[in-house]
């Protein structure tokens, strides 16, 4: 694929050493703004919530959401045929968004979407209205549990069932995750995504499953899945680990899916082989929105090459991106949706804007650029000029 088309608009960023260098934009990738084809791969996109900057609200306490930008995003990208996985780790779920805020979210998600036809849309039930360190024992959480997972279907949602801090925290057996995963499984009203977080996106959720090796928590998890294949339509496992996520892939129940949450190897795992593929529920389709509508629409006809070409100047962005401390991973979205004009500012949740350096957010402009990802160069290269004063770089 040819490089893109150099622009002559310049801007002087960052590099590490604390040294400035002129860096050249290029022209932006004509990518459709509604899905071009129906896609052959079910795609949700984890999304970011739209700070409200004006809120007299302290961001370490408490949590403003501007709620027109935050439902008009989700509004795109099921235009561009993705779905939403609404309220979830990219939502800043347990960085700044608590329950109260994201049941708010979900029911307000749920009702632009009856106006979507085809809208496709999963919500993540979790535990957190129960703090970690108040949980004394696995009733509690389950009782935690049972409360989101009725409050969403209540509101006519599908679960997503998200992992457990406070589950990580009790359990003391891989038992004890049979026990609670069944009894939820037991009770909800349609099949549900299980949600497999590794404790690279969160470290509370280390040993989850019961082991600290990802291969014997797999056998657990497996074993949840494959008793109560009925109640889990997929599983989205999320450990940056391609070669573990095709081997769970390649034991799953017939029927249940492996969504998967890989930000580093997506376009191989979407593809698949010859023995199956991953669908998609990804935190850098959020970022990467027209080209992962696009490379899914060529994908759908057989366009291999094309898909991979769409596809792989996204990867070292993404990768950028979600690198360590991965948790902070969101403040690079957020940054990509204010460059691209979804959003006014570059506010977030919990004061998240801070969470990645200067240095950071100006490679992450090169990718983005790289990637033909910047939709209008020109606002693009104001607003960052704008975060670099913040920053005393003139």
């Amino acid at each position: 694929m040819n490089a893109p088309e150099k622009l002559n608009m310049s801007i002087k960023l960052p590099v590490a050493g604390g040294r400035l260098e002129h860096f050249r934009l290029s022209a932006p990738r004509s990518f459709p703004r509604k899905a071009a084809a129906a896609f052959n791969r079910i795609a949700y996109s984890a999304t970011h919530v739209v700070a409200d900057p004006l809120a007299t609200v302290d961001p370490w306490q408490g949590c403003a959401i501007d709620w027109d930008a935050t439902i008009a995003y989700r509004r795109t990208l099921w235009e561009l045929g993705l779905g939403v996985a609404e309220a979830m780790d990219t939502a800043q779920r347990g960085m700044g968004l608590d329950w109260t805020t994201s049941l708010e979210l979900i029911r307000r998600s749920i009702d632009a979407s009856r106006d979507c036809a085809g809208a496709l849309l999963a919500s993540g039930a979790g535990t957190d209205q129960l703090a970690a360190h108040a949980a004394t024992s696995l009733d509690d959480v389950i009782r935690a549990y049972e409360e989101q997972v009725a409050a969403i279907e209540a509101l006519g949602g599908r679960i997503i069932l998200m992992a457990s801090r406070a589950l990580a925290r009790v359990a003391r057996s891989a038992d004890d995750y049979h026990k609670v995963y069944e009894r939820i499984l037991g009770q909800v009203r349609e099949p549900v995504i299980i949600h497999w977080l590794g404790e690279m996106f969160d470290p509370a959720l280390a040993g989850y499953w019961g082991h600290a090796d990802h291969y014997k928590a797999m056998e657990v998890a497996l074993d949840v899945i494959t008793r109560n294949a009925s109640k889990v339509d997929g599983v989205k496992v999320s450990l940056l680990d391609q070669a573990k996520e095709i081997a769970m892939r390649r034991r799953l129940p017939q029927g249940v899916r492996m969504y998967t949450g890989d930000d580093f190897n997506y376009a191989e795992l979407i593809e698949g082989d010859t023995e199956g593929h991953s669908d998609a529920l990804l935190g850098i389709f959020d970022a990467i929105a027209p080209a992962a509508s696009a490379a899914l629409a060529a994908l759908a006809k057989n366009e291999h090459r094309t898909f991979h070409e769409i596809l792989a100047p996204t990867v070292p962005l993404s990768r950028h991106m979600f690198r360590a401390p991965t948790p902070y991973y969101k403040t690079g979205v957020v940054c990509m949706s204010w460059l691209n004009g979804h959003q006014d500012h570059f506010v977030m949740v919990g004061g998240q804007q801070s969470a990645r350096s200067i240095v950071h957010l100006a490679e992450l402009f090169r990718l983005a650029d790289a990637a033909g990802l910047l939709r209008d160069p020109e606002l693009a290269c104001a607003r960052m000029k704008q975060l670099l004063a913040v920053h005393g770089i003139a």
